[in-house]
């Protein structure tokens, strides 16, 4: 899937009311940001449309939003402080997704001005016309700007929605930003044309989640490594008793049939870090692949796997990692994740890419963003892209 459609760089926005989906869906609580890469994600773009001198109007969800209650702990207002910060200028924060109040901010802006508008979930609670895609709402919230909408959410880019297809499908001319430009260039690249080696890295908990991309990048990556809990759905499809480890039984067959086709493709991880209890505290071990014991479970991947996925990262040419290798939230099993983010930062002559929200906040976390190529902002986007699906919040915009 190439990017063949316009972008902010081939429109004029100056003195233009210009609409822009961001991604703002960052973890907060008790309206603290824990991490702020998807803001600072969106800068480039917002600064360029700025310094075009647009007037910018900017929409984000944030979680799930089902119920009145849910207003207080999932507003944007922390988020628009956030990005007073790092913008170092005036954002302009209403509390609503529509009415008079928004709309005469909006109409009293000056070039370069910036609103960000309430939580567009908030437009859920009363029968989901945020997520369906209601009609009526894309096109109000279309008819606030000048016919102009910026796309810069690719975490939401596979998603259908009023704040995305809504917008685009009733204004004049609908674009990429630099954000959602970046990602389907480095994603395009690292499936389609990749310097190869091409080794693909694999975690999670959920075979069932990536079927489709285990099956994808088994035509196309030279190697794939499996860690995390998926791994032991694979265990059990080998005949090793995985214990109380995390198996998903009704995907066995599926990973029998991945591992045929795969052949030598498919790298498992061969030791695991286990534990007699879910948490930080126990009897953690490192055990063999088939040295499970009763009343343990697997909770991460051990320094024997480390060391056989350094092998095969070392010798890349591209890297693309989707998924952690354990429950790196605990101490005592991220050393799986921390190992894979080592050996990435070693192969300085890799293109190296992360897809997906938990394997990114881990790199963040554990010290690692300035060691990859590219740390993608989409987790679900990632995966449909990389599975070969069209993505609605791309495809509704304006062709070059």
């Amino acid at each position: 899937m190439n990017l063949n459609k316009k972008t902010i760089k081939d429109i004029d926005v100056n003195g233009k009311k210009v609409l822009v989906r961001v991604d703002f869906n960052v973890p907060i609580k008790d309206g603290v940001i824990s991490n702020d890469n998807r803001i600072v994600a969106a800068l480039p773009t917002i600064n360029y449309l700025k310094n075009q001198g647009a007037k910018i109007v900017l929409f984000s969800h944030l979680g799930k939003v089902k119920e009145e209650t849910d207003k207080v702990s999932k507003t944007l207002e922390p988020i628009a402080l956030r990005l007073e910060e790092k913008l170092k200028t005036d954002v302009k924060f209403i509390n609503e997704t529509r009415g008079e109040k928004l709309e005469t901010a909006i109409n009293n802006m000056a070039s370069g001005d910036i609103v960000m508008v309430e939580n567009t979930r908030f437009e859920d609670i009363d029968g989901k016309k945020e997520s369906s895609n209601d009609k009526e709402l894309g096109k109000y919230w279309a008819s606030l700007g000048d016919g102009i909408f910026v796309n810069d959410a690719f975490g939401t880019a596979h998603r259908t929605h009023a704040s995305n297809v809504g917008i685009a499908s009733n204004s004049d001319v609908s674009v990429a930003g630099l954000l959602i430009e970046k990602e389907i260039e480095f994603l395009d690249k690292s499936v389609n044309n990749p310097k190869r080696p091409l080794v693909a890295i694999l975690g999670g908990s959920k075979v069932s989640d990536k079927i489709l991309v285990i099956e994808k990048l088994l035509d196309v990556a030279d190697y794939v490594l499996i860690g995390g809990g998926m791994r032991y759905t694979f265990m059990e499809a080998m005949g090793i008793d995985t214990k109380d480890s995390l198996v998903e039984i009704d995907k066995i067959e599926t990973a029998k049939k991945l591992m045929e086709k795969a052949g030598d493709k498919l790298v498992l991880s061969n030791d695991n870090v286990v534990n007699n209890q879910f948490a930080n505290e126990g009897d953690v071990k490192v055990v063999a692949a088939d040295g499970i014991e009763d009343g343990y479970m697997a909770l991460d991947i051990g320094p024997k796997s480390i060391e056989l996925f350094d092998k095969y990262i070392t010798d890349a040419k591209t890297v693309l990692w989707n998924g952690p290798m354990g429950v790196f939230e605990m101490s005592s099993f991220a050393n799986g994740t921390k190992g894979v983010c080592e050996s990435i930062a070693r192969n300085k002559e890799a293109i190296t890419i992360i897809g997906g929200g938990d394997s990114a906040a881990a790199a963040i976390d554990l010290g690692y963003a300035e060691d990859f190529t590219h740390i993608s902002t989409g987790g679900g986007a990632s995966l449909e892209f990389l599975e070969g699906k069209q993505l609605p919040g791309v495809v509704c915009l304006t062709d070059k």
